[in-house]
């Protein structure tokens, strides 16, 4: 993990990734990129590649408040100041492009959310409290989305990949995981439709082909990366016994983008162990960049390493307590813990808990 990567376009110091993590930290109004998201991105800058937390592509694909968004001018010159920062330290960073889909609230984006089909499930996002202030409140009943409204989505996701490459981004990662908008395209359970984009694994992986081929003709196939997350049932009820099979047929589909990296989400909120044979029938049908994240460890990271299941690995909540990660794990210098007042302050606030963990003093 501590080799240099070499990819078509994305070359790093090293294998080890800070995976994407909302922290809504944004100023407002306006969700705008600032001086203290510059300083936390800066402080982790030593991973070999960083992806920005889920940035919303427009108004509508918001799903959690003070999440900065990559829409605006204002927030494209936000984050002009964070690229530069992590590019001072010689670090790279890709700007993860989000829309939630049917995950929202209209308090949150200011109208009804929008999916594959008009389903709503029992699920929460982080929003205005009646009462005033911010928590957990339960999403909106969606709308389904018209043929005009992909067509402005598959605009939206190509103008602010544009926008990332202006405001200094290495690249962009596309979520597609996790309930968010193209997973329910992808899954049974969430796309009812009787169009091109519904029925067959084919029509279901549509919507999401046709954006990542867009913005590859945008802005280069080795500046494009997507997450997906086949075993993980967040933004469901219930385990699609299609998915995997649907999943890999969509990989072997995008082998000719030349994409940067596919980033297999794995082991948070629901989830099923992913099986080694998947890993595997991965490889078997795609030679591209692979990175994993899920709760890994120095220690399951290697082995995916060695097995060469993966190129690239990432971590997520080991980041938010220890910047310097890369150099503690090289060292084998103890890891601050992930304990209840991180988490206390994961979402909205200030410098605490967020950029004022401490580096490792030897």
């Amino acid at each position: 993990m501590f080799q240099p990567f070499s990819g078509s376009s994305l070359n790093t110091n090293n294998r080890i990734v800070m995976a994407p993590m909302t922290r809504s930290r944004s100023s407002q109004p306006g969700d705008v990129p600032n001086q203290i998201m510059a300083d936390y991105y800066q402080q982790r800058a030593s991973a070999g590649l960083i992806i920005s937390e889920g940035t919303p592509i427009s108004a509508v694909g918001r799903g959690y408040s003070m999440t900065p968004g990559i829409y605006t001018t204002a927030q494209v010159e936000g984050w002009k100041q964070v690229t530069q920062a992590v590019h001072a330290k010689d670090g790279k960073i890709f700007a993860q492009l989000w829309h939630v889909g049917r995950r929202s609230h209209s308090s949150i984006s200011g109208q009804q959310p929008v999916a594959a089909s008009a389903i709503k499930i029992p699920d929460q996002v982080f929003g205005p409290l009646p009462e005033g202030g911010f928590g957990m409140i339960e999403t909106e009943q969606p709308k389904a989305m018209t043929q005009e409204d992909i067509n402005n989505t598959i605009n939206d996701f190509v103008q602010t990949a544009k926008n990332a490459i202006e405001a200094g981004f290495d690249g962009v990662e596309i979520h597609a995981a996790h309930g968010y908008l193209f997973d329910t395209f992808l899954h049974l359970e969430s796309n009812q439709r009787q169009d091109q984009y519904g029925g067959s694994q084919q029509n279901r992986m549509r919507f999401l082909l046709e954006t990542l081929t867009a913005i590859a003709d945008a802005i280069g196939g080795n500046k494009v990366a997507v997450r997906l997350s086949p075993h993980v049932i967040e933004g469901f009820t219930e385990e699609d016994p299609e998915i995997v099979e649907l999943t890999l047929a969509a990989l072997a589909n995008m082998v000719k983008l030349d994409l940067a990296y596919v980033h297999f989400s794995e082991n948070i909120s629901r989830y099923l162990e992913v099986p080694e044979s998947f890993r595997q029938q991965v490889r078997e049908v795609y030679p591209n960049p692979i990175m994993i994240a899920g709760k890994l460890t120095k220690e399951t990271a290697q082995v995916l390493l060695a097995k060469q299941y993966a190129d690239l690995v990432a971590f997520a909540t080991p980041y938010v307590t220890n910047p310097d990660l890369v150099e503690r794990f090289y060292h084998n210098w103890p890891l601050a813990e992930f304990d209840a007042d991180a988490r206390l302050t994961l979402y909205g606030g200030d410098a605490k808990g967020y950029s004022d963990y401490p580096q490792y003093k030897a």
